[in-house]
């Protein structure tokens, strides 16, 4: 399987289907005395395992300028991976807004091949760091993004929600920072 450039022409608004399921989830904590924060995110097994499913599309206008390349099967129409990344000009950062391997394909390395494609072109365009959300109670996605190379460099505990606390499911930034001598500065 080779991975392909998307143009935004053909495949604007191409809708991809997010499933999985988590048995641990990270407490998020955020305690405040005396001049200090204090924060914790804790990885904390659910009673039993949670499924999770939502639907996002391709180049959506809130991120003009994407790009998008997919892993397609010989002669196939769909992809079969998909990762998009954005280019946050004013931060000088790659986001990466979609990354999507269909439940059959997972754990064959295409995530893998998928993220070193964002890291190559934040390298490429002199991005000082590639970044993307998760959500806490999705500890698969954590673990892979750990394992290729990210940490943990922020958090929102009212993005999706003003209980998102409580659902288990607090927003998640995580970042990869490219090598001494590629990143170029913001542009501030």
């Amino acid at each position: 399987m080779e991975l392909h450039r998307m143009e935004e022409e053909a495949w604007r608004g191409y809708e991809l289907d997010f499933r999985y399921t988590s048995a641990f989830y990270y407490d998020v904590r955020v305690e405040a005395a005396e001049g200090r924060f204090t924060f914790s995110a804790v990885k904390t097994p659910f009673e039993a395992p949670v499924e999770k499913s939502f639907r996002d599309g391709l180049f959506q206008p809130w991120w003009q300028g994407s790009a998008a390349y997919g892993f397609f099967e010989d002669g196939a129409a769909a992809p079969v991976a998909v990762i998009e990344t954005w280019a946050e000009e004013w931060s000088n950062r790659l986001r990466v807004t979609e990354l999507w391997v269909a439940e059959g394909y997972r754990r064959m390395g295409l995530g893998r091949r998928l993220m070193e494609k964002a890291k190559e072109q934040a390298v490429h365009e002199k991005r000082r760091a590639v970044i993307l959300e998760t959500q806490s109670c999705n500890a698969p996605a954590i673990a892979f993004y750990l394992a290729q190379g990210f940490e943990l460099i922020g958090f929102d505990k009212c993005c999706y929600s003003n209980d998102d606390a409580a659902r288990k499911e607090v927003r998640l930034e995580l970042g990869w920072f490219t090598p001494a001598g590629a990143e170029g500065e913001a542009g501030r």
